[in-house]
């Protein structure tokens, strides 16, 4: 048995573990950290399968912000006081029903996963191999990039990834109907403050990078955009009023960045008597670059307002100098 394969099999039992425990635990705060912890995890196991866009947007996204915006609903809640284990005897007999009843659905959960599984291993079988990814080499010279995850994001599959930014407008459209944002974190202590002091720099940085080099390597708009988000969290969560995000206009303009620049994008090549989207492969490089910019500040500036959970209010002196 090689080492490989020991990892495998302690990713697989982890992952099942974490699952098992975020799902069984009563109590909110818990359950939200183990399915961080499952993130992270899986993030690891997407490593392993060799897919390293897919393991930073779980790790960003699916471990992080998620997580963090979890925390924040749950913020609020009061702990459920611990039940005595002395029931009634008619509480007993509901409970017991109860306990079967989700070993039942749980064994018919495990038996339709087992079964889908199967039949996606027999559909895996017949198909032709590796067909999408040899037609995704054959075209990755025109596609003006390097990386194959962004010429299909952004060039071969771009009427998706604007679908994908249009579905975040509308979320952004509906956090801004909730009203105004919840109340901010208190002030944190100096240990917190002063890893925020040093951190979000770093992740600054690191979102610039991931942007620039998702073009040749695992990176892009995605994972940048929710790499800034994660440094405007971090100075959320250390009592920071301002956390670089815009107010007013500014805000609403990158909030609607990513559809405008795709759509301004596929409008002037139209104009230019090119297919929507269809980039010239001498400017197909600069147009994806352009519209991953737009995109990624559109995902940092919805997921914010996700953890804020409302319209954000200006601090007292810019609103002082609107009014």
């Amino acid at each position: 048995m090689t080492a490989m394969l020991v990892l495998d099999i302690l990713l697989v039992l982890s992952l099942l573990s974490l699952a098992t425990a975020a799902l069984a635990t009563n109590d909110a705060r818990r359950s939200v950290i183990l399915f961080m912890a499952f993130g992270l995890v899986l993030a690891l196991a997407w490593g392993r399968l060799l897919a390293p866009d897919v393991a930073l947007a779980e790790a960003a996204i699916g471990a992080g912000l998620s997580g963090a915006l979890l925390l924040t609903a749950v913020r609020d809640q009061a702990h459920r006081a611990l039940r005595s284990s002395r029931k009634p005897v008619h509480e007993r007999g509901r409970a017991n029903l109860r306990v079967t009843l989700e070993w039942t659905v749980t064994l018919l959960c495990i038996a339709l996963a087992g079964l889908l599984a199967w039949a996606l291993a027999q559909a895996f079988d017949r198909a032709p191999k590796d067909t999408l990814a040899q037609a995704v080499s054959a075209n990755l010279a025109i596609s003006g990039v390097s990386n194959p995850v962004t010429a299909v994001l952004l060039n071969f599959r771009a009427y998706d990834t604007l679908l994908e930014l249009a579905v975040l407008l509308t979320a952004a459209l509906g956090i801004f109907a909730l009203g105004p944002a919840r109340p901010g974190h208190r002030a944190a202590g100096p240990v917190f403050d002063g890893l925020a002091r040093w951190l979000v720099p770093a992740l600054i940085l690191t979102a610039g990078y991931l942007l620039w080099v998702g073009a040749h390597a695992p990176g892009g708009a995605f994972q940048a955009g929710a790499t800034l988000a994660a440094a405007a969290v971090v100075l959320r969560l250390a009592g920071r009023r301002s956390v670089g995000l815009p107010t007013g206009h500014t805000l609403h303009v990158a909030m609607v960045a990513g559809v405008s620049m795709f759509l301004a994008v596929g409008l002037g090549l139209l104009v230019l008597g090119r297919p929507f989207l269809g980039y010239p492969p001498a400017w197909a490089g600069g147009l994806i670059l352009l519209i991953e910019t737009a995109a990624m500040l559109a995902i940092a500036a919805t997921l914010v307002l996700a953890f804020f959970g409302g319209r954000p209010t200006p601090a007292p002196g810019v609103a002082e100098k609107t009014s």
